[in-house]
């Protein structure tokens, strides 16, 4: 059963996409071998050792573990689990550490191999626009809700903690939405030499200890995982970020729009090939006359919807709300929005309610 998820509404610590201890605590001690990260050989001592102790020296690297292990599995409810487990097999193996090596990469080859153990039993978490072509008319016949698929979800930007600004620019295109979906292309060994040596920067000879593989093994992996994400990643313009004043200018006045079902305000906020997307909902739109049609026809009602501001995966976005038959306002979902340039590109409504949770914010509104 799995556990109670935390809320991220008061993040744990600040993080980056590098190491956020000090000298002294990334090296006090460290794994001798990557076949004792598991945890699950007896320890040579009897005492379990200090819980402070040990999260004086890990606990600083649970936010930016948390951001890896949502790069791997595209999940952050699985994501959070995989962290959980992280961190009980590294108490477990706590006195195996030799100081020849880093706590934080230590922790990371415990949470890769968690992910990849993981990943053998699970399918890539696709968006509609993964499995097959969009329409470009508001007519197109919406396919049922498919809860079956195992699809990507966003992850808030509170769960992964505030660092230094040029960290948090470099971690937004770690966690890009194109960038997660671009990842699920790849196998999960690649993935993990990917985000280890291209995301996170370590070197090739540590991420070949990490992984148990030679130097030449991750070389090679990561020339293929480059290729076919230079194949399936985002266009450079994709990854544009406009200033911070031009994002929340564009999320509140998207917001405004969308909530007073103001077709025209909205016309006037999405570029010409904006692109809609709604999981658990295979169809999808593109193009501003298709997408601005669908939402105007089958959406928009006044008085409906209410939304509350936020960010995910490093771009504006805002948890959606649907007002019920007691007047009362339940969560719907969260819907991410992508800009290019001066206006909004792409527009992701994840449909799902249970996602609300995780970004901190009350299921219900009152009003």
């Amino acid at each position: 059963m799995r556990s109670p998820r935390r809320s991220w509404t008061s993040p744990p610590t600040p993080t980056a996409l590098r190491s956020t201890g000090s000298p002294a605590t990334e090296r006090v001690r460290s794994p001798r071998r990557v076949a004792a990260y598991s945890g699950h050989h007896r320890t040579r001592r009897e005492a379990v050792p200090p819980k402070t102790e040990f999260a004086a020296l890990a606990e600083p690297f649970r936010p930016e573990l948390l951001a890896h292990c949502y790069r791997m599995l595209g999940s952050i409810h699985d994501a959070e689990d995989l962290v959980q487990e992280t961190y009980l097999r590294a108490w477990r193996a706590y006195d195996r550490f030799e100081g020849r090596s880093s706590v934080r990469r230590w922790l990371y080859a415990i949470a890769t191999a968690n992910c990849l153990t993981a990943l053998k039993s699970r399918a890539r978490r696709p968006l509609p626009s993964g499995l097959g072509a969009p329409s470009d008319d508001h007519r197109e016949v919406v396919t049922v809700r498919e809860p079956s698929v195992p699809w990507l979800q966003p992850a808030p930007d509170a769960a992964f903690g505030a660092g230094d600004p040029a960290a948090v620019v470099a971690g937004r295109n770690g966690l890009r939405l194109a960038f997660i979906a671009a990842l699920q292309f790849l196998s999960a060994r690649q993935r993990a030499v990917l985000t280890l040596r291209d995301v996170l920067a370590f070197r090739t000879a540590e991420v070949a200890e990490m992984l148990g593989m030679t130097t030449a093994a991750v070389d090679s992996a990561l020339r293929r995982a480059r290729a076919r994400m230079a194949e399936a990643g985002p266009a450079e313009g994709e990854l544009a970020e406009p200033d911070n004043e031009t994002r929340r200018a564009l999320l509140d006045r998207y917001v405004d729009a969308f909530t007073r079902a103001d077709p025209d305000a909205l016309v006037r906020l999405l570029r010409a090939d904006v692109e809609l997307e709604m999981p658990p909902i295979r169809t999808w739109f593109t193009g501003r006359e298709a997408v601005v049609g669908f939402l105007a026809s089958r959406v928009l009602r006044g008085n409906v919807w209410r939304m509350v501001p936020t960010s995910a995966n490093g771009q504006p976005a805002a948890v959606v709300y649907r007002r019920g038959d007691d007047g009362r306002f339940a969560a719907y979902g969260v819907q991410v929005l992508t800009l290019a340039g001066p206006g909004i590109g792409r527009i992701t409504s994840f449909n799902d309610p249970s996602l609300v949770p995780v970004f901190g914010i009350a299921p219900t509104l009152a009003t």
